[in-house]
């Protein structure tokens, strides 16, 4: 038994919902009102659970309703997205579907995409952001780029370049201060990316520096988040370089401290091995691999 209810139901139950009225929701869906009580009824009795209860005149959700409606609101959003998808599709393009973390998507990737597409006009993008480590093949994803170590089981990955971080602040945050030693950082606000608890510790042990303070602090889930809170006055966090060079530029951003780290991981693009001869996959990643190999210096050891 599959347990389907009607997307009928569902549209009604979730305009009631929103409108805490029956009438109103049946004058949105041009449905009477006795229509739309019915369909709801139909729900409550497929689900076994009362999603309405009356008080006085008025509707109001049950617990289970409150609950119920904010799913119905995810599969109705999805059903309308990919109907919307399916209504726009081409045959005549290749839709090339790519996974990026979000602020080397940002930063790096959208700015260098223009003149992929002017010289390949039958290729669509469908591009997504991921934080979290996903797989490939389930998520239907052609090309992703990935941070890490450069071997993943059943992909074929390529090195884009690797990453210093370095120490950025804003400017008024040091109030014409200059730091004598690391440690004065310390005095500071640290800010942390969330997913690498260490960078602050290994910044500080590459010059045969501990401190307490190095896992203490605020921390933000990407890097996005980390430079806005940086720029804000919020602290001092370790960006890679190539993130912020406009906000370096343009004196958004300070070095507090010139000493920077790298990384021991880099940035790749990868794809599933059996996609690789395929031309719209092999297209996009031979044209990022070339601009990273002409615009992107490697970093040097500090």
């Amino acid at each position: 038994m599959r347990y389907l209810p009607s997307i009928t139901a569902m549209q009604c139950f979730e305009a009631s919902a929103r409108h805490l009225s029956f009438t109103r929701a049946a004058d949105e869906l041009s449905l009477t009102q006795s229509a739309v009580s019915k369909q709801v009824a139909q729900l409550e009795s497929f689900l076994n659970r009362k999603l309405f209860r009356r008080v006085r005149r008025s509707l109001c959700l049950t617990p289970e309703g409150a609950i119920y409606i904010g799913e119905v609101r995810k599969i109705l959003a999805q059903l309308e997205m990919s109907s919307q998808y399916i209504m726009s599709y081409n045959n005549q393009r290749d839709v090339l579907r790519v996974a990026t973390l979000p602020t080397f998507g940002s930063r790096w990737l959208a700015p260098r995409l223009s003149t992929f597409l002017d010289r390949y006009p039958h290729i669509s993008l469908d591009c997504s952001e991921k934080v979290e480590s996903f797989d490939l093949e389930q998520e239907g994803i052609d090309i992703a780029f990935f941070y890490g170590h450069g071997s993943w089981p059943g992909l074929e990955c390529h090195r884009l370049f690797g990453e210093e971080v370095m120490p950025v602040c804003a400017p008024e945050l040091l109030n014409n201060h200059s730091p004598a030693s690391p440690l004065e950082l310390t005095r500071y606000r640290l800010l942390h990316l969330s997913t690498r608890p260490r960078c602050w510790h290994d910044w500080f042990a590459t010059q045969d520096l501990t401190t307490e303070h190095s896992y203490q602090g605020n921390r933000f889930e990407t890097f996005h988040m980390l430079l806005r809170a940086t720029m804000a006055g919020c602290g001092i966090a370790l960006l890679p370089r190539f993130l912020i060079e406009d906000e370096l530029a343009s004196g958004q951003l300070v070095v507090p401290w010139s000493h920077c780290l790298t990384s021991a991981n880099s940035y790749y693009l990868v794809y599933p091995e059996r996609l690789g001869e395929g031309e719209k996959v092999r297209l996009f990643a031979d044209y990022l691999l070339n601009l990273a190999a002409a615009g992107m210096t490697e970093p040097t050891p500090s």
